[in-house]
């Protein structure tokens, strides 16, 4: 099915020829040392992904125009610039939620060292952010004390060339880049914070392109202007500017898509956002029977140490280890570690096989029923008294934190059995053997850490590009370095040799 958004005339983002197979500029030794370490994605969006990258800001002495490959190393070498995206990953690690822009909807508040004129480390490191008035452009201010001096340096960050979709005049989760030049579409793959962060109410620089989930979520959480907003139904061809555009289920979180493009000279170009590559996508006409030219990929896993089970065998280890708590201990509180979206499958599981309701918030539930999910929405209560499953944000699952929520439920429940579901999680000694997984005891709280993860883990992504066999490949995570890159190269041309 055909469906006609515009048709305009348009110059195309620019592309350059000076790229070797995999994506990467052909002779370049780039110096970035930063730390591509195992940790979780520094406080935004799904806390699996690392787009340490996405942080880049352009070399301020540079004024020559940017070609493809160029706006990836004009971004990227600059460390000194990434002052405000390390100070925001610093609070967040200390006790912010993975959803950074939806602290208060979950009514937690950030720590006092955080804020303003507290004298905590913001202050300390004399560094502020600010946005434009008019549109959303971040610029970094900067003071040094040590001259008592303030340097203000306004440099719009630079929107790297793998967010940029060649011939086209789309870009894919640029939205912190404020208004790109020549880009008549901003493509959102899903909502978590490190592919929207940049969207707000006061968005105006073009129309966005998503899937129609990640379209009320826009409005309801983040208050997008609908005129701005462009919703695109799953597996439906759309005619924009003149490409065909289609969206496929990335089997990541709710709303998030794969999306394909075909231009009229039949270059096709297939971007993943974040995903979970499957057998099921093998069968999909546009994937079986096209020929990808160059294949944008989510490598937050693209490391051989990470070869985690399938979901659905980590969902039945936590029902499973669920179940024998609860015959030892019936007055047990389950709860399952969350983002605002994500991991649904986890502790819908749980409650179905314990036929109890999921307690969430009142943010949470509003969230959960805008899906559009029978199933899910149908078990969701109000009462936290009134189910022994509740959800809470992900990074509040420590300890401490699960002893003071333990305290304001009346003494109801006795003791917690949580669940951290995330691929970080993982550990080879303990491979797909579940019951080798030791949880963390401190008093009447136990943790599990499980790796239940919506990334592909190494054997899926090298599963999946060995179907696709794409001309090109262009990573999208842990590209920070040339050690990282290198490691990728060598593994993707393994994978793609005949």
């Amino acid at each position: 099915m055909d469906s006609e958004i515009a048709i305009a005339p348009h110059d195309p983002l620019p592309l350059s020829h000076e790229l070797d197979e995999n994506g990467f500029p052909i002779g370049s030794s780039s110096t970035d040392d930063d730390d591509d370490g195992d940790y979780e994605g520094y406080g935004d969006g799904d806390g699996e992904g690392r787009d340490v990258e996405d942080a880049a800001i352009a070399d301020e002495s540079s004024d020559a125009v940017s070609t493809f490959a160029a706006d990836f190393y004009g971004s990227g070498t600059d460390w000194s610039s990434l002052v405000a995206a390390e100070e925001e990953g610093r609070k967040e690690k200390k006790g912010g939620l993975v959803q950074r822009s939806l602290l208060q909807m979950w009514g937690i508040k950030k720590p006092k060292e955080y804020e303003e004129g507290s004298g905590g480390m913001a202050r300390n490191l004399g560094r502020k952010r600010r946005r434009s008035a008019m549109g959303g452009e971040e610029h970094v201010d900067r003071v040094d004390r040590r001259k008592g001096q303030e340097m203000k340096l306004d440099r719009p960050r630079v929107c790297p060339f793998y967010k940029k979709i060649p011939g086209t005049p789309f870009t894919v989760d640029a939205f912190r880049y404020g208004q790109i030049e020549g880009c008549l579409g901003y493509f959102l793959s899903h909502f978590h914070h490190d592919h929207y962060g940049g969207l707000s109410k006061r968005w105006s620089h073009g129309p966005i392109y998503c899937s129609s989930l990640t379209a009320r979520l826009l409005k309801m959480c983040l208050s997008v202007n609908s005129l701005y907003i462009c919703p695109l139904e799953l597996d439906t061809e759309y005619d924009i500017e003149g490409v065909k555009v289609t969206m496929l289920d990335a089997n990541h979180c709710p709303g998030a898509a794969v999306i394909h493009f075909r231009l009229s000279d039949g270059r096709t170009y297939l971007h993943t956002g974040d995903f979970r590559a499957c057998k099921l996508m093998h069968s999909h006409p546009l994937l079986l029977n096209h020929r990808i030219n160059v294949l944008y990929l989510d490598t937050t896993y693209l490391n051989p140490k990470y070869r985690f089970p399938p979901k659905e065998d980590v969902v039945d280890f936590v029902v499973k280890k669920t179940h024998n708590c609860l015959k030892k201990q019936p007055r047990t509180l389950v709860v399952v570690g969350a983002y605002s979206i994500g991991k649904e499958n986890v502790y819908l599981a749980i409650s179905q096989s314990l036929e109890v309701p999921i307690y969430a918030n009142a943010s949470r539930r509003r969230i959960l029923q805008s899906f559009g999910w029978p199933e899910l929405s149908g078990r969701l209560c109000s009462s936290g008294q009134s189910s022994p499953l509740h959800v809470l944000p992900l990074s509040f699952l420590r300890h401490e934190n699960l002893k003071e929520y333990l305290k304001t439920l009346n003494k109801r429940f006795t003791a917690i059995l949580a669940f951290r579901p995330t691929g970080w999680t993982f550990s080879e000694s303990t491979g797909n053997q579940l019951d080798l997984i030791k949880p963390s005891t401190k008093g009447n709280v136990t943790i599990y850490g499980v790796p239940y993860s919506e990334h592909s883990s190494f054997t899926e992504l090298r599963d999946f590009v060995k179907f696709l066999r794409p001309e090109k490949i262009i990573p999208t995570v842990n590209i920070g370095n040339a050690a990282s890159r290198d490691k990728m190269q060598a593994y993707i041309r393994e994978w793609l040799k005949v």
